[in-house]
């Protein structure tokens, strides 16, 4: 396109990403901004901007994302404003930064690289096509190295082989301007071996090519069974048993431990394109009982450990197998303290707990996670999870914030606690385990991400005595005196336990086997070398395992009855389609990202054809959740806040985050709102329809914690007398959880990170808290270092950040981390 047609084309007809990022640099500035424009505009009489209009702009500011600069761009639209007038108009006031945003860019990808499910044996093609200002250049990656010879847009592989698996970015160069593509994943089946057929013509099409086979198993075995389809893009899949969804089984391989026969029934998989969906054949999984036989009192064996030795005779071959030890149930708590009120805030409880809640569930715990609770809220939290332990139960209580440790028994610091607090406003850790002790569970699990240093406020010496039992298992993930680290720079990250944890935690070990491994791996990180190690406590004498399968004991109604209560927990509302009058409909529909977080999200799902403009936001939320409105309707879920969970939200909707439901007193009744324009109205101003919606009491607001401790047995036995010393004003710095912070800067909020910032992790530095060490210099051993451009709402025209395939590895951040550090990003 010519200079000269660029300068004629009219504002409204430029694209909503330019004007996006127009508005953003009018709106910011106060000297250079839109005010100063409306002015410059006003003394050209051919547009008419009046002392009203400008008003009229001004009151844009009160509405939820109103933005004066669109208004003011409008108004010139219509009345004839050109991008050339708007150039010239900037030229005038001197922004040379909203003048940019009318100018191509240097360097623009138009076609991304596709993820795609291929035969082996057949040619790969991977594209990526961009346009810039001078010659463009191009090097394909496969992770993190340099596909060798791969200069060109499309990346071909002839013939493909198994190893050419995996994920692949390519990087583009024009003059001093780089971009980089989103990661395609490649996924090669080899269908010969696996399903003894080839295939020599594929259109692209979704195709199943690996079909699951019936299986016959015993009590305890694992279940695998695998399914495949090549097509592009790559396909989804999700499997069923006995025509209902299994959670969490959306990979081509199903993989189930220790099943019961609970567990046997019809499997087959649903396999779906962006256009297409298919099933596999449907499958018997049949898992039939152990039969066990007595051998002369002492020893039992299953049927498939015994071997007659010749025809008749009385001599048996036993192999040697273990006892297999079963959980009547297993339950869970993961509360995460971050945004304390009197304290340093923290940032890794919330992917602490996130990662830990998405593990625990694979391994069949009944999971409840929760973030920033007040005093009385981890109360009643505990009060609700000694509900679900009986005898046979496997307890697992994981908390990370701050915490200390006086005279052998550990505090667990809420949001609310006072500077200084005392063991009066705090949890004590042996007062819980004692009340667990009392319900004869099999396995209590105590994982404590805190420091333990002494608190120097608290002169209580509270007297816990333990029951002698061999079913404690204390995860402590620093020393006794001695402080925690949280690993920190500019996105998210683990704390340093549960960076080593994450790894180990579905291991088919004794769970001391494993908190084992997880010291000697976190001895071997010398950010924390000498300064953080992990402690086991243990009187464990089975080998008791997170793998255990469960099967219901003696109090199985009375568990079911309990777990019934806990799964309020975990109840959403349902989706719904709110119908308006003017003929749109909206699609309204709900997720957890923890269960006291809850993520809304609206899309238009009919537009009136005559109507120009639609769109639904939600409002009018109770004053208990505290939502700040500017947080609310963004575009993309990381505006919102909504970070571990983004990758599996529907797109193109707006999302909101409502957290702290445990403080939410009535039912949870908030207005949508949708705002439309239609062709046929003279003016631009939009018409408003409202809808009142209920959805109840949501996850864990169903069990109110919010209310005063309703069962005094937490709080007889966790309350401590305290010394009625002075409070000082000073925060108790040696309690507290540390940082591992990136070079010498303090680590941000999340809500204040630049969006470039959120989602890489690059170098790891260690610092004291206040009275700890000092700052100590963590050397990485890459010295490159780089923040992906970052696309919101279509704001920009680059690839925007490091997009993930549908299907995805676990270690996909891990992966984009040392790609982007091991990657020298010299201009070619």
């Amino acid at each position: 396109m010519s200079d000269s047609l660029e300068r004629s084309t009219k504002i409204n007809s430029l694209k909503e990403p330019v004007v996006k990022r127009l508005c953003e640099v009018l709106d910011k500035s106060s000297t250079k901004g839109w005010r100063k424009l409306g002015e410059i505009v006003a003394n050209d009489r051919r547009f008419k901007v009046s002392s009203d209009d400008m008003e009229m702009c001004s009151l844009k500011v009160l509405e939820l994302e109103g933005s004066p600069s669109l208004m003011l761009l409008r108004l010139m639209g219509e009345r004839g404003c050109t991008t050339g007038h708007l150039m010239d108009y900037l030229q005038t006031l001197g922004n040379s930064e909203a003048l940019q945003c009318l100018k191509p860019p240097a360097l623009q990808i138009l076609i991304q690289p596709q993820a795609v499910s291929i035969i082996c044996g057949h040619n790969l093609r991977l594209s990526c096509h961009a346009v810039g200002k001078s010659p463009v250049q191009y090097q394909w990656f496969k992770s993190k190295e340099e596909v060798p010879n791969s200069f060109s847009p499309d990346l071909v592989i002839s013939p493909v082989q198994m190893k050419d698996a995996g994920f692949y970015i390519c990087r583009v160069n024009c003059g001093d301007a780089f971009e980089f593509s989103h990661w395609a994943q490649v996924d090669v089946l080899n269908v010969t071996l696996c399903y003894g057929q080839s295939y020599h013509s594929l259109d692209g099409r979704l195709k199943v090519v690996i079909q699951p086979q019936s299986q016959r198993l015993h009590v305890g075995e694992d279940l695998q069974l695998e399914c495949g389809a090549v097509g592009r893009p790559i396909p989804r899949y999700q499997w069923h048993r006995n025509g209902v969804p299994i959670p969490n089984s959306t990979k081509r391989k199903l993989m189930i431990p220790h099943v019961m026969q609970e567990q046997q029934g019809r499997y087959r998989c649903e396999i779906s394109s962006s256009s297409e969906r298919m099933w596999t054949n449907e499958v018997d999984v049949v898992i039939a009982p152990r039969i066990s036989v007595q051998i002369s009192g002492a020893m039992e064996c299953s049927e498939d450990d015994i071997y007659a030795i010749g025809e008749g005779s009385n001599e048996f071959f036993l192999n040697s197998i273990p006892e297999q030890l079963y959980a009547t149930d297993k339950v869970a708590l993961l509360i995460g303290n971050l945004s304390y009120q009197n304290h340093p805030q923290l940032k890794a409880p919330m992917v602490d707990v996130y990662d830990l809640t998405n593990l625990l569930r694979q391994l069949n715990f009944k999971v409840v996670s929760l973030l920033d609770l007040t005093e009385s809220e981890m109360r009643n939290a505990v009060d609700e999870f000694l509900l679900l332990l009986h005898k046979g139960v496997y307890g697992l209580l994981y908390y990370a914030g701050h915490g200390y440790e006086n005279y052998g028994n550990s505090f667990m610091v809420p949001v609310d606690a006072p500077n200084p607090y005392r063991s009066a406003n705090c949890l004590c850790v042996q007062s819980i385990l004692k009340l667990m002790q009392e319900k004869e569970t099999d396995l209590n699990v105590f994982l404590l991400d805190m420091c333990r240093k002494r608190n120097i406020h608290d002169d209580s010496t509270p007297n816990v005595v333990l029951r002698v039992t061999a079913n404690i298992v204390f995860g402590y993930a620093t020393c006794q005196d001695a402080e925690a680290f949280e690993l920190s720079s500019t996105g998210f990250t683990n704390g340093v336990f549960v960076k080593f944890l994450k790894k180990r935690l579905l291991d088919d070990e004794k769970i001391t086997v494993v908190l084992d491994r997880v010291a000697e791996d976190m001895g071997q990180f010398d950010a924390t070398k000498g300064k953080q190690a992990l402690e086991i406590r243990s009187s464990l004498s089975e080998r008791r395992a997170l793998t255990d399968p469960i099967l219901p004991g003696d109090s199985a109604d009375l568990a079911h009855a309990h777990s019934r209560q806990w799964a309020k927990a975990h109840e959403l509302p349902e989706s719904m389609c709110l119908n308006f009058d003017c003929g749109a409909q909206i699609k309204l529909g709900f997720a957890a990202e923890f269960s006291n977080v809850l993520v809304i999200y609206t899309h238009i799902v009919k537009k009136p054809t005559d109507m120009s403009f639609c769109q639904a936001h939600v409002t009018d939320f109770s004053q208990d959740l505290d939502v700040d409105p500017k947080l609310m309707n963004r575009e993309t879920p990381e505006e919102t806040g909504i970070y571990l969970l983004s990758s599996s939200l529907p797109q193109h909707c707006l999302y909101t985050r409502l957290s702290s439901l445990q403080k939410l007193r009535e039912e949870l009744v908030f207005t949508v709102c949708l705002q439309g324009t239609f062709t046929a109205m003279d003016d631009d101003h939009p018409i408003h329809w409202t809808k009142s919606v209920n959805i109840g009491k949501p996850l864990i607001a169903r069990l109110d914690l919010h209310r005063a401790m309703r069962r005094n047995s937490c709080l007889q036995t966790c309350l401590m007398p305290h010394s009625p010393s002075h409070s000082p004003c000073h925060s108790p710095g040696p309690e507290h959880r540390h940082h591992l912070y990136h070079g010498s800067h303090q680590a941000q909020d999340y809500n204040r990170l630049s969006p470039q910032h959120r989602y890489l992790d690059i170098g790891e530095h260690l610092q004291g808290a206040v009275g700890g060490c000092g700052d100590i210099y963590y050397e990485n051993l890459s010295q490159c270092r780089y923040d992906p451009p970052y696309t919101s709402g279509g704001l920009s025209s680059s690839p925007g950040r490091l997009s993930i395939p549908i299907e995805t590895t676990d270690d996909i951040n891990e992966l984009q981390t040392v790609f982007i550090n091991s990657l020298q990003l010299q201009p070619q």
